[in-house]
C-alpha cells in the first residue's frame, strides 16, 4: 500500500547523512528526501548521529535541535555487535569496488540489510547497490 506520495507505507528507510543534510540545506535533494523521512518509517543509524554532530560542530552550528528533529521523526538504530561485525564484512567487500567506501557507510548499508530497509541517500559510494534510493 502506498501513500499520497507513492510512498510505500510497509517500507523502511534508512536515511544517511547525506540525505539529512540536503534535508536541513532545503535543496532539492532534501526535498526527495522529505518524503522518506516525513515517511513515518525512516531510520537514522547512531553513527549518522555521529557524523552529522561531527560536521556541525566543524562548522561551529547548532545540532541539538536538528537531533530533537531526527529521533522524533524517525527511529534511531543503535550500533550494536551483531551490526558492527556485518559492518567490517562489508566494508571489505565494499572497497575491493571502491577504495573510498568508509565504515560508515558500511555500518548504514549493514543496518539496511538486517532491518530490510531501503538506503536514502545521495552520497556516490553507494550508487551500485540495489538498496539504495539515491535522491
Amino acid at each position: 500500500m502506498k501513500n499520497s506520495k507513492g510512498i510505500a507505507m510497509d517500507e523502511k528507510y534508512v536515511i544517511d547523512s547525506f540525505a539529512w543534510i540536503e534535508y536541513f540545506l532545503g535543496t532539492k535533494k532534501g526535498e526527495k528526501a522529505a518524503q522518506f523521512i516525513e515517511s513515518r518509517n525512516g531510520i537514522t543509524p547512531s553513527i549518522v548521529i555521529a557524523e552529522l554532530s561531527a560536521k556541525y560542530s566543524k562548522e561551529g552550528r547548532e545540532f541539538s535541535n536538528k537531533l530533537k528533529f531526527i529521533k522524533f521523526n524517525t527511529s534511531i538504530a543503535i550500533l550494536n555487535d551483531e551490526i558492527a561485525e556485518f559492518s567490517g564484512r562489508i566494508r571489505t567487500k565494499e572497497r575491493k569496488k571502491k577504495s573510498t567506501f568508509g565504515i560508515a557507510d558500511a555500518v548504514i548499508y549493514a543496518t539496511a540489510l538486517k532491518l530490510r530497509a531501503k538506503i536514502v541517500t545521495g552520497d556516490p559510494h553507494f550508487s551500485d547497490i540495489k538498496e539504495a534510493l539515491l535522491i
